[in-house]
């Protein structure tokens, strides 16, 4: 039985922040990556579609590198969201963040075929910027790690000019 999120933070975001090529739900030609609580940690799972290769058998390191840095806004925002008093599912609407840097080491090749996790562990470094160390394993192994900075959203991020 494949493992899956059940109660993730991405089905939380309003529409008008739901576009995300990563993880947001409205992107019909997007990934949907789905970030959820684990005990402490927060994890994401996704199976790689056909088109994700670098090499017949492994997995393209550009799509490892989205699924971490989606994994680390959606991390900071379920963390967030917690300190707030809340969970997905009970009606708040969550924090929103962005990028404000992302870091990925591959340690191995990615293998295809097979479902990706990320899990992430979370520090909050001022009230409203957050460091998120991911691992993503496959096949139980650990392929790439990654470090994401995330910041809360500003208010301007959405104005078009």
């Amino acid at each position: 039985m494949e493992e899956t999120v059940v109660k993730a933070i991405q089905d939380e975001y309003p529409d008008d922040f739901a576009w995300c090529y990563g993880c947001g739900r409205l992107n019909v030609a997007g990934h949907h990556f789905r970030t959820g609580w684990q005990g402490e940690q927060t994890v994401s799972i996704y199976s790689p579609d056909p088109e994700h290769l670098a090499l017949p058998g492994f997995v393209y390191g550009g799509l490892v590198a989205s699924f971490i840095d989606c994994h680390g806004t959606g991390s900071a925002s379920l963390f967030l969201h917690r300190k707030n008093g809340h969970e997905p599912g009970d009606g708040a609407e969550p924090p929103r963040f962005v990028t404000a840097s992302l870091n990925v080491n591959f340690l191995k090749p990615t293998p295809h075929g097979v479902p990706l996790k990320a899990v992430g562990t979370i520090q909050e470094i001022h009230p409203k910027k957050y460091k998120v160390e991911i691992e993503v394993f496959a096949n139980d192994a650990v392929c790439a790690l990654g470090e994401v900075i995330a910041v809360v959203m500003p208010s301007t991020f959405t104005k078009k000019e």
